[in-house]
């Protein structure tokens, strides 16, 4: 009898950040690695990551990463992880191609890591744990759901999929492999529920086919398309229509060039060389017309919209759209970027540019909706049901499918991060538990670690009510103010309609300046608390506005 602990450091209410640990016989097997993007709120922040902090601790006992697919919600963080924590990485191959150019950007050595591509003809055993694998429909190529064979049973995680039977062979869910695992004893089945409360089976879209065949088709000139980086099975529909109609393609985006340049390489886009057109800088003798081409402007989350906005305002180095483009948005909005995605609109709109909108009711989803969901489960009938990926009302979503399927609420686990499920000979034995941390860890460009509370907070302040800086040159060996003291403000008033407010700003400068003074030495951070507190109680008081304060004083010997 072996004891099987399970908890999520991200990804349960939420989505993205997906990162899980399965602790079997004393070894510990993480789960994907994931990041989320941050909502508008937190002011600066690129990207969230799981707190790993607890598995650091039990470094030891991990026998390595294992990754379901290259998304950022799944990969994002594993290049940080890694670098804290070393430890062998097992994925597809062109996940982990999608890793090491990730790892590269970070500046780590790929050489000082381990790599084991898998797939599912691969057993990887551990002391009494064998790990397989099997190939999923999504959006990305080799995608992976993972089969645990514990002592106890199986263990299957079922990250991002779905059973869309109209997609080509190389991402075809391995319903053989399937079978082969459902003939087990299966535990439990930790499963998607992102797509949970959409009814039906998820599949292709004829209407997409026909929108985009449509728009090429009545297009004279030049084709811009927006497309997000990772959704290689949609860029490659373009690139697949737009030769239909003998145009060349033109990709524009850093990342995605990388990702297309992996993806090419590795034979899952297919782009003929002749037809591949590179973008020289727009100048007085180029301007990129390209009127037979279709230019993929691609990016993460709010990057398609953003480059949009620049090429119709003619800011963009590589592409200005004109009146005669016509504009194709398949990038519906994700959680955080919808007010750019309205933005956007309206700046082509405003412009005059012929836009097509692509409804998200046509786009294809990349996740199990739910009778994928119900598939799966009753063709592995799992003892335990546990929704994973995806906020609460998903998950919720997801427990309901299980009960219509005659679960019962003892074998559907609703979890939280950091929540610990143990399962002891075969059953639930607690579900108490918790890790010691599980939040989140706000990543800022290159800044190493954790963005304190103070510093979003100030963040926050500069954003609402802005800042005053009160700079004056002092002569401390003989405490005198040399100079009158320059006011500035930046995002609170503007100056020069509100010269009361600056005179009386000078006047508290003074009277906190005598105070100071009159001590036999100046302490220069009492001196600048002093001018903060009481300029900032002032400026409350007046206009209800609390802008960040900034004494610079200036040892100026004389």
């Amino acid at each position: 009898m072996s004891k099987i602990k399970f908890y999520a450091l991200g990804g349960l209410g939420e989505n993205g950040k997906n990162m899980y640990a399965l602790e079997v016989s004393n070894q510990i097997f993480v789960l994907d690695a994931g990041l989320k993007y941050p909502t508008q709120e937190l002011f600066g922040v690129d990207s969230i990551i799981p707190d790993f902090s607890y598995l650091e601790q039990q470094k030891s006992k991990i026998v390595g990463l294992f990754l379901s697919h290259g998304h950022e919600d799944h990969i994002g963080a594993a290049p940080k992880f890694l670098k804290s924590i070393n430890v062998p990485v097992y994925a597809s191959n062109f996940t982990i191609a999608m890793l090491q150019d990730s790892m590269k950007e970070e500046g780590l050595k790929i050489d000082d890591y381990q790599f084991y591509p898998v797939d599912s003809t691969k057993t990887m055993t551990f002391k009494d744990v064998k790990v397989d694998f099997y190939r999923v429909t999504h959006s990305i190529p080799e995608s992976l759901g993972f089969s645990i064979e514990t002592p106890d049973g199986v263990i299957v995680y079922a990250p991002d999929f779905n059973f869309d039977q109209n997609v080509e062979q190389v991402y075809r869910t391995e319903f053989p492999v399937l079978s082969k695992i459902a003939g087990k004893n299966v535990l439990a089945l930790f499963t998607e529920s992102l797509g949970a409360e959409r009814v039906g089976y998820t599949h292709s879209s004829e209407d997409l086919n026909y929108a985009l065949n449509q728009a090429f088709y009545k297009a004279k000139d030049r084709i811009i398309v927006s497309a997000f980086s990772t959704d290689l099975v949609r860029i490659q529909k373009i690139i697949d229509i737009a030769l239909k109609y003998h145009r060349n393609i033109a990709i524009i985006g850093r990342k995605t060039q990388r990702t297309v340049d992996i993806a090419i390489n590795m034979g899952y886009l297919k782009i003929p060389e002749d037809r591949l057109v590179t973008l020289k800088f727009i100048d007085d003798k180029n301007k990129n017309a390209l009127e037979d081409a279709v230019v993929l402007v691609t990016g993460d989350r709010h990057e398609p919209f953003y480059m949009l906005q620049r090429m119709v305002k003619k800011l963009d180095r590589l592409i200005h759209v004109e009146p005669t483009d016509t504009v194709i948005m398949m990038t519906p909005p994700l959680p955080g970027t919808e007010k750019i995605a309205a933005r956007t609109l309206d700046v082509l709109y405003r412009h005059n540019t012929k836009v097509i909108k692509i409804d998200k009711s046509i786009l294809p989803p990349a996740h199990a909706s739910s009778e994928d969901i119900k598939l799966l489960i009753n063709l592995l009938h799992p003892t335990y049901v546990i929704p994973v990926i995806g906020e609460y009302r998903h998950q919720y979503a997801l427990k309901k499918l299980a009960t219509q399927l005659g679960y019962d609420e003892d074998h559907i686990l609703m979890l939280d991060n950091g929540q610990i499920v143990e399962f002891t000979g075969g059953e639930v034995s607690k579900t108490t538990g918790k890790i010691p941390s599980s939040g989140d860890i706000l990543v800022d460009g290159i800044i190493e670690g954790d963005l304190s509370d103070v510093v979003l907070r100030d963040r926050e302040l500069l954003a609402q009510d802005g800042v005053m800086l009160i700079i004056a040159n002092i002569d401390a060996r003989h405490k005198k103010v040399l100079s009158k003291p320059e006011v500035v403000s930046r995002g609170f008033v503007y100056m020069k309609d509100n010269e009361e407010m600056v005179k009386e700003v000078e006047e508290i400068f003074h009277k906190v300046s005598e105070k100071v003074m009159d001590a036999k030495y100046i302490d220069w951070r009492m001196y600048k608390d002093m001018l903060r507190d009481d300029i900032s109680r002032y400026l409350y008081k007046n206009t209800k506005r609390r802008p960040i304060i900034i004494p610079v004083l200036i040892d100026t010997q004389v």
